[in-house]
């Protein structure tokens, strides 16, 4: 980039998988691989990982009550999560559920930890999933050649500084348009719908 000042996590392409909170699960294998974890370091991150696998578990198993009260819709303790109302303490108060019973080895902040971590991947989870396909999508979608003599001045949604940059660039393929410094995923996502109504147009 040429503007250093630019480099923010809103300019990051998926942002939502680089939370603070997941930060631990995505770099620690890596600094582990690196010679940079030492081994009580990663004891504790294995212990929190495996206590977060067994909870989610737990909570799948679990049948809570429907909150509107109806008996017949009762679910699992991990879909009644899901809602905005209700965090961990509450559905974990509920008889048919109960407190998650700590290990052997973890003491009060990795049990913290663990439900916090629970909480937040559920609360994510169908988020997840939508960028998940919007990945898959776009991957398939990188070696879409962009033509030549495309004018970008007409690619609705575009900003001025996007247009510029593609216009000099001149990018043989959605993959080269990607890799733009100051693109956006938006940006991307608007050459990919122009492109459909333009291949529509000329079927």
């Amino acid at each position: 980039v040429t503007e250093p000042y630019r480099m923010f996590t809103s300019r990051a392409e998926y942002r939502l998988r680089l939370r603070e909170d997941n930060a631990d699960a995505r770099l620690t294998p890596a600094g582990r691989r690196l010679g940079l974890v030492d081994e009580r370091r990663w004891k504790a991150f294995c212990i929190k990982q495996e206590a977060a696998a067994m909870e989610r578990e737990r909570l799948e198993r679990r049948r809570a009550p429907d909150p509107g009260g109806d008996a017949d819709n009762a679910g699992n303790a991990l879909a009644l999560l899901r809602r905005p109302d209700w965090d961990y303490r509450r559905v974990t108060s509920l008889p048919r559920v109960g407190p998650r019973a700590p290990g052997d080895h973890e003491w009060p902040e990795l049990a913290r930890q663990v439900e916090e971590a629970v909480e937040i991947e559920v609360r994510y989870a169908g988020y997840l999933e939508r960028q998940g396909a919007e990945i898959r999508r776009n991957r398939r979608m990188r070696g879409k050649p962009l033509p030549a003599e495309l004018d970008y001045s007409v690619v609705r949604g575009l900003s001025n500084e996007v247009r510029e940059k593609l216009s000099l660039a001149r990018p043989a393929t959605i993959g080269q348009a990607e890799r733009i410094p100051g693109m956006t995923p938006a940006a991307v996502s608007q050459l990919l719908v122009h492109l459909k109504k333009r291949e529509l147009r000329c079927a």
